[in-house]
């Protein structure tokens, strides 16, 4: 079994790669923090990343430990649309203070060492329903994803910008055996 982290900022390819990997059979994790965001929006709520960034903050990290013990028993390797370790870096990127309770959350479920960021892509980035940030906080949050990864002890490959099958076979590529 290998739990396997796919993040990096908004807009930068992720779910697309996520796509490929799940019709080459690999089983996959869906990204938490957009799932909030819909149920919030439908539901009348302000946990949002443009309402009360702490709450939504704090959903982040309980829904992303629940993703996690969810796949636990996987016999097959599973990507992860994002980690724990992007609550850290959301926490990091709005100025928010529980640091230590994501740390130690990140320290107690451990994915595999190696993650696989996909870096800012102007020329695929957009925005949607979700994903409201510019291109520039994008990079920003890539630059304090790959620290938040690494603070958290795990290995960072960036993922070429190349087509989707491409990006999806150097990850592969890259799997331990």
């Amino acid at each position: 079994m290998m739990l396997v982290v796919l993040s990096g900022g908004p807009g930068a390819g992720k779910t697309t790669i996520l796509a490929e990997l799940k019709q080459r059979g690999f089983h996959c994790a869906a990204e938490v923090a957009r799932q909030i965001i819909q149920e919030q929006v439908r539901d009348g709520g302000d946990a949002l990343p443009w309402g009360d960034r702490q709450r939504y903050c704090r959903l982040m990290l309980e829904r992303s430990i629940d993703s996690f013990l969810e796949h636990v028993p996987s016999p097959a390797t599973t990507f992860f649309d994002r980690g724990i370790p992007d609550t850290l870096c959301y926490s990091r990127l709005v100025g928010l203070s529980f640091e230590d309770e994501i740390l130690e959350a990140s320290q107690k479920y451990r994915y595999s060492r190696r993650v696989f960021l996909a870096p800012p892509w102007r020329e695929i980035y957009a925005t949607d329903a979700e994903r409201k940030q510019s291109y520039n906080e994008a990079v920003r949050t890539y630059e304090l994803m790959i620290e938040a990864y690494e603070d958290c002890g795990y290995e960072v490959v960036e993922i070429p910008k190349t087509s989707p099958k491409i990006r999806a076979d150097f990850i592969v590529s890259m799997l331990p055996d």
